[in-house]
């Protein structure tokens, strides 16, 4: 059978080049990670796919591993990214396919369904839920959630602050940033937020240095390290400081519902889930095509490592029954 095996290769795309491992043969299905993450994340969900008819192909977004990474901050801008998956389909010979992502990666693959209809036929979402664009700027909402500490994401979004804090030591950070959203090693509810940071202080300060998750094996973390070691983390956080810029962008679209055969699968004990929870409620009105919807109990963040056999169900079952 053709295409057993999983291939890298590189397309060209507006950001330069995107990198992608592709296995099988069938329908396309794009697969979008999320931070600080890789294609790699989807290793146990390729050749699963694949085995099932589908030709696979996971990237790395533009700022990650061997995909280019543009200099400028605004290069990172969702519109961006959603032209680069679009040029991804276009240069594997395909004019559509499904679309899955995973954290941020969920919100890439929601706003290439919600942008582009004409290529997107069906999009999973992981961990994130989807919420339209609407409201006041995300800078604003951003800064009102901390009190007096401050949220992840404006401790992400000003240029070289994360990076001077994770870059001295990646395998370290990363190591603790997993087990932080890991349903098996994440703090105890009476210990420091990981989601939030002391007013001067630094995210590292509130990751554990326990055990690493069941799911993340030594040479997991070997390769995610090697492959930030090796490209820094700006053009991964890059994604954070396009937010208000994405709400500008998305003006269009304020309100709008997606349409096409939609999946979500989320984590009980994930803070992505669980804070969001009006938004999956919202789901009738903003996924009117949706066709299941599961929160998996005891489940943290990275979902489609920490529960592959799952994901990968649910994955196949809702692919099965998508329109040819």
């Amino acid at each position: 059978m053709a295409h057993t095996e999983a291939t890298h290769r590189t397309v060209p795309s507006p950001a330069g080049r995107i990198h992608l491992v592709e296995q099988g043969a069938g329908p396309l299905v794009l697969l979008v990670h999320g931070f600080p993450e890789s294609w790699y994340s989807w290793r146990h969900q390729l050749p699963v796919l694949a085995a099932a008819g589908y030709r696979v192909a996971a990237i790395d977004v533009r700022g990650y591993g061997r995909s280019s990474k543009p200099g400028a901050v605004d290069a990172y801008r969702m519109l961006d990214l959603v032209e680069d998956n679009v040029a991804v389909v276009h240069a594997l010979g395909e004019r559509s396919a499904a679309v899955v992502g995973h954290d941020v990666g969920a919100a890439v693959a929601a706003n290439s369904a919600l942008a582009r209809p004409d290529v997107f036929r069906a999009v999973g979402l992981l961990s994130v839920p989807y919420a339209p664009r609407g409201g006041p700027r995300p800078g604003e909402i951003f800064a009102r959630m901390g009190g007096d500490e401050e949220f992840l994401v404006p401790y992400f979004q000003r240029p070289g602050r994360a990076e001077a804090e994770i870059e001295p030591d990646v395998r370290g950070w990363l190591a603790g940033f997993y087990a932080a959203l890991s349903a098996d090693t994440m703090p105890s509810s009476d210990a420091l937020d990981p989601h939030f940071v002391s007013r001067g202080g630094r995210l590292r300060d509130r990751l554990p240095t326990g055990p690493r998750p069941g799911w993340l094996g030594e040479d997991d973390l070997d390769f995610y390290a090697g492959e930030f070691e090796r490209t820094g983390l700006s053009g991964a956080l890059n994604r954070y400081r396009n937010m208000d810029r994405d709400w500008e962008d998305l003006a269009a679209f304020d309100g709008a519902p997606i349409t096409q055969p939609s999946l979500f699968a989320g984590g009980s004990l994930d803070a992505s889930t669980t804070w969001l929870a009006d938004a999956i409620e919202a789901y009738p009105r903003t996924l009117p095509g949706l066709v299941s919807s599961h929160i998996l109990d005891g489940c943290g963040h990275w979902i489609q490592q920490e529960r592959p056999a799952e994901v990968n169900r649910l994955l196949t079952d809702w692919l099965a029954g998508l329109p040819a």
